[in-house]
């Protein structure tokens, strides 16, 4: 009985953990770069039909980055046993994303020169998501309370969806040491860090 009682605890669909919520993004990346290789593979690489499964995704991809950045990854700093090593390879990794997305929108879709940037965002993507999923993720729920966990994920749910489709976020490259030092806890800055605040990473 105890044992059934702690699975019922267990995070799950339509859970607010946002460590589940990050997750159930990435199956939602990993569905959709299938689905682009089903099209190429039976050849139905039309501009249009690429773009109906292109866009949300690339769009999904920047907001999901950026939402990690402003609500998961702080508190990742201040709660993970490894949280500022995990953070700096995060905002790497997203900073590659970002960059294979913003080259695919200078290509004409469904080019060779187009699919070599979506290749390189998708490539970039699953690596990210293997050591989110390992290391922060992980690391997160081993230190982080459930309730702290579940009031992140309303906001996390909540800024992808006002964000989806409004083209107002900043999706320009951040320096991870740059955002590490912003947003880690004031009480291990050391004295020179307090200069450096959230804007100094804005319009980079």
């Amino acid at each position: 009985m105890a044992e059934h009682n702690q699975d019922a605890r267990l995070p799950g669909p339509g859970s607010d953990d946002i460590t589940q919520l990050i997750l159930d993004d990435h199956e939602r990346f990993r569905r959709a770069f299938a689905r682009l290789d089903d099209l190429r593979a039976t050849g139905q690489t039309s501009p249009n039909e690429l773009s109906r499964v292109w866009d949300p995704l690339a769009e999904l991809l920047d907001v999901h980055a950026i939402a990690e950045e402003e609500i998961f990854y702080p508190q990742l700093l201040r709660k993970g046993a490894d949280g500022q090593d995990e953070t700096l390879d995060a905002i790497g990794d997203h900073n590659e994303i970002r960059d294979g997305v913003h080259d695919a929108a200078t290509q004409p879709v469904g080019s060779e020169a187009w699919w070599d940037a979506v290749g390189r965002a998708r490539g970039a993507n699953d690596e990210h998501m293997a050591e989110e999923e390992r290391d922060a993720l992980a690391d997160f729920r081993l230190h982080a309370a459930i309730g702290l966990r579940e009031s992140l994920g309303r906001r996390f749910r909540q800024f992808v969806a006002e964000h989806m489709g409004a083209g107002d976020l900043n999706t320009s490259d951040k320096d991870p040491r740059e955002y590490v030092q912003a947003n880690k806890p004031r009480s291990s800055r050391t004295p020179a860090d307090y200069s450096l605040g959230i804007g100094s990473l804005k319009g980079r």
